[in-house]
């Protein structure tokens, strides 16, 4: 049976990302990092310059990676998760947060922002 393809092969995703494709990556998780911080409270962009936050994206989705540089810290970021979640799903609709405490002190706690319903319940 001879399988019909509804797409050309030069239509499929390219193997290998050219250094275009880098940094067209690069812009987009800053500005999605700026904008996000820029949306924060006074008292969420204290606590996130007390930690390393970055933005960064994988096949399909957009993570908000924090890591937090003590339990205290990582305690009250944890406590903003579902305020950092929603404006961030204002941003974009599919992504998560990691929130990462300090090294060999737990493992770090994911949130994808479609399941904020969930987490609000609990705050």
């Amino acid at each position: 049976m001879k399988r019909k393809h509804f797409f050309h092969e030069e239509d499929s995703h390219p193997v290998q990302l050219t250094s275009a494709d880098i940094i067209l990556r690069q812009q987009l998780e800053y500005s999605i990092s700026r904008y996000f911080y820029e949306g924060c409270d006074r008292d969420i962009q204290d606590l996130l310059s007390n930690c390393r936050w970055y933005v960064t994206t994988d096949i399909s989705t957009l993570t908000l990676v924090i890591e937090c540089p003590d339990q205290v810290t990582n305690w009250r970021v944890l406590q903003k998760l579902v305020t950092m979640g929603a404006l961030l799903q204002q941003i974009v609709s599919s992504a998560k947060i990691r929130v990462c405490p300090p090294k060999n002190q737990g493992m770090p706690f994911e949130m994808r922002v479609d399941e904020l319903s969930v987490y609000r319940n609990l705050a």
